[in-house]
């Protein structure tokens, strides 16, 4: 029987142990999976909180449903049922931008209406038409490639927020390639954004003719989708189903060598544990720790990998304390405004149940690579900000019954310029050492549905 250890009890770690044991009764293979994790509970920053009758998201709040692989996950634990898609109006999302909030466009239509993006600003989008192909294969920051082919007002007011609202990054880091691949294709498959939009609504209209079922050419579409007791229910299903006996929680790993017979060995505390594999499902800079020892060009590179600090605040209050219209998903912040914050998003009104009946939840995201300085402030100064901030964006001026703050030090991984170059380098040198296997959000994609998608490619490579 083979002994397979993973290493990082959270939702990659959990995910890849998961799929080991399915695909290993799927082709008859006798396996032992044990996982360990260095704190007290399961899950990492998938974590929802019960807080005086409001549903807090440590973390992640939920995943598109564009991608196989987490609605698949889902129904192999049996939690389909469980699942919570996000209200309709969640749809509709917002930017702070000139001291107003401005609905971001959902077609050409609203685009030319919108007052996020001047006239002069939409002029300049619409030229993309014209802007020649970058033929380079070298890598381009996601700010670089949106000023040559949108301009800096695109970029100011639509690529940097959505940049601070998924990785908590700056634009300016950031890699077209690691963090947006569909966009940089699009250019290379097209020429162009707007020629490809052009090609692939063309190319829609006339397989939907055909009686063809097809996705929209608009974006990756989907429905952003939680669980009724929040994400939080996933990682309690991937418990169950790995088997409790198997996890092994407070296992703190200091070391991961080789013996010479190619066994492994992982020690933890005054524990030793012995294995024929070994999966890294930790973060990169804790990897990097583990494997210093055996390897310490691998544990450069994987030290190479930055993390964005975030700050996660949610605030409950009575609906009647509040006169703004709530109707909708939040709002990220454009670059220049005078705001620590990232964001915040309206979460009662984006899944049911996350507040009690006549109170409203709100989450704020503060800090990223932008704004790492908020870290040092301390609970009473972080909610001064953003209650002065809530005042600003939606003329809250009331007490909130319910502050909970959440300290992210190490938060998402940044994807820097030339990181595809880094990952595949540390897989390369990883690949060297026969039965060590490294995974999770710091390497292929920091969502959802990135870490399942990674877990069960992980397990294939287990098991080969």
């Amino acid at each position: 029987m083979q002994q397979i250890i993973v290493i990082g009890g959270g939702l990659s770690g959990l995910a890849t142990a998961y799929q080991i044991q399915q695909q290993a009764q799927a082709q008859n293979l006798a396996v032992n999976v044990k996982v360990l994790e260095k704190e007290a509970r399961f899950g990492g920053k998938a974590w929802s909180r019960q807080e005086s009758g409001y549903l807090c998201e440590w973390g992640p709040n939920g995943f598109l449903t564009n991608k196989p692989q987490t609605l698949e996950l889902c129904q192999s634990l049996g939690i389909s049922e469980q699942l919570l898609p996000s209200n309709d109006n969640a749809r509709k999302r917002f930017v702070f931008s000139q001291g107003k909030l401005h609905k971001l466009p959902h077609n050409q239509i609203e685009f030319l209406t919108n007052s996020l993006i001047s006239f002069k600003g939409k002029l300049r989008i619409a030229a993309e038409f014209f802007v020649p192909q970058r033929h380079a294969s070298s890598d381009e920051t996601l700010a670089d490639f949106t000023r040559r082919r949108l301009g800096a007002e695109a970029l100011n007011k639509l690529i940097a927020p959505m940049a601070g609202g998924i990785f908590a990054g700056d634009p300016e880091q950031m890699s077209l390639q690691a963090c947006f691949p569909r966009i940089y294709q699009l250019e290379q498959e097209y020429g162009g954004l707007l020629k490809a939009m052009l090609r692939l609504t063309r190319q829609h209209h006339s397989d939907k003719k055909a009686g063809k079922v097809v996705a929209s050419p608009a974006g990756p579409g989907g429905v952003l989708t939680s669980f009724s007791g929040g994400i939080q229910e996933l990682i309690s299903a991937l418990s169950d189903a790995i088997g409790r006996a198997n996890l092994i929680q407070t296992a703190a790993v200091s070391q991961i060598s080789q013996l010479q017979n190619g066994q492994w060995q992982v020690t933890s505390g005054n524990e030793v544990y012995t294995a024929d594999k070994i999966v890294c499902a930790t973060p990169a800079f804790a990897s990097a720790e583990m494997l210093q020892n055996l390897d310490a060009d691998l544990a450069n590179s994987l030290q190479q990998i930055n993390y964005a600090p975030l700050l996660v605040v949610c605030l409950g209050y009575a609906q009647a304390q509040i006169e703004a219209d709530l109707n909708g998903f939040g709002y990220l912040f454009a670059r220049g405004e005078d705001e620590a914050l990232l964001g915040t998003l309206w979460d009662s009104s984006i899944f049911a149940a996350r507040a009690p009946e006549g109170k409203v939840l709100l989450r704020s995201m503060l800090g990223g690579a932008s704004h790492p300085q908020v870290m040092n402030l301390d609970d009473q100064q972080i909610q001064q900000l953003v209650q002065k901030s809530l005042t600003t964006t939606l003329g809250i001026k009331a007490t909130p019954e319910l502050v909970q703050i959440y300290r992210h030090v190490q938060a998402i991984p940044a994807y820097g310029l030339g990181h595809k170059d880094l990952v595949a380098k540390i897989m390369a040198r990883a690949s060297q050492y026969s039965g060590l296997f490294i995974t999770g959000n710091a390497y292929t994609g920091v969502g959802i549905n990135d870490c399942v998608a990674a877990a069960v490619a992980t397990a294939k490579q287990v098991l080969a």
